[in-house]
């Protein structure tokens, strides 16, 4: 299995947005996977949009995770130079100026455009550490591959139950630390409610908690979609240190607002 990984990093990006888009045929016609799901979110978020609107919404997401994971393929396998030429950043020096003060900052994104591409390409422009948190797949042959690409530029994927433990580890270090903050929490969790795309919604609140314990500036990491395999990458400070004492889930707030702001420029990149 591994060996046909392997293989398909090393495709040209059109064929494998020709593979992907017949995985995505079949997962949007044939076995219609979570379409109900996708249908009901978009028309909660986009009530004010005609039935053909939101049709259109929902084919284009489809359309847009296929790229995704062609995308994503390539880049395992892409060189340094060809990532940065297809995505741009601006507001890096919030990221570069934390770690030169010696500063850890926590970067907080979400599964939004090509989020797999985020950690990569950052590091390949900014040239930092970054931890980013992740949540490792059951088959030992996947998760070997993801990390294997995503520490190809300096990136460090650490599975989502050793995360404290590494921050711990390496608190005498300036580095970064990332975290796709927008995961269901599970029942027994702590969890921050908010009014988000038309629903009451959960979010995680692991970033205040984390921004407090190693008072760490907090930084928003938005991304767009410029045209097929080309983004934009924005990052804007939510919150820095010093903070108040007793968790007032400030920093969650923030940060669904200005995804909720990202997800309504570009409904099918969500």
């Amino acid at each position: 299995m591994r060996w046909m990984l392997d293989a398909l990093t090393r495709l040209p990006l059109p064929a494998l947005y020709a593979i992907g888009r017949g995985v995505g045929f079949v997962a949007f016609h044939v076995v219609r996977w979570r379409r109900a799901v996708a249908f009901a979110n978009i028309r909660a978020a986009f009530p004010d949009a005609t039935p053909r609107e939101q049709r259109a919404m929902l084919r284009a997401s489809y359309d847009n995770v296929s790229d995704v994971l062609a995308e994503t393929v390539w880049a395992y396998g892409a060189s340094a130079d060809a990532l940065a030429a297809r995505v741009s950043i601006a507001g890096g020096e919030h990221i570069t100026e934390s770690i030169a003060q010696g500063r850890s900052p926590l970067l907080l994104t979400a599964h939004f455009c090509n989020w797999e591409w985020l950690l990569l390409s950052a590091g390949a422009q900014l040239k930092v550490p970054i931890d980013a948190v992740y949540k490792p797949p059951r088959q030992r042959v996947f998760d070997d591959f993801l990390r294997d690409g995503r520490s190809r530029f300096g990136g460090n994927p650490v599975a989502y139950k050793g995360f404290v433990m590494e921050m711990v580890r390496r608190r005498a270090e300036a580095r970064c630390y990332a975290m796709v903050a927008d995961q269901t929490p599970i029942a027994q969790d702590d969890k921050h409610w908010t009014r988000f795309m038309g629903r009451d919604t959960a979010f995680y609140v692991g970033a205040d908690t984390i921004a407090r314990t190693i008072k760490a500036p907090v930084l928003f990491v938005g991304m767009q979609r410029r045209s097929r395999g080309h983004y934009h990458v924005t990052v804007t400070p939510i919150a820095s240190p010093p903070y108040p004492r007793s968790p007032d889930h400030q920093i969650v707030e923030a940060y669904a607002r200005l995804l909720e702001a990202e997800i309504r420029i570009s409904p099918a990149d969500w």
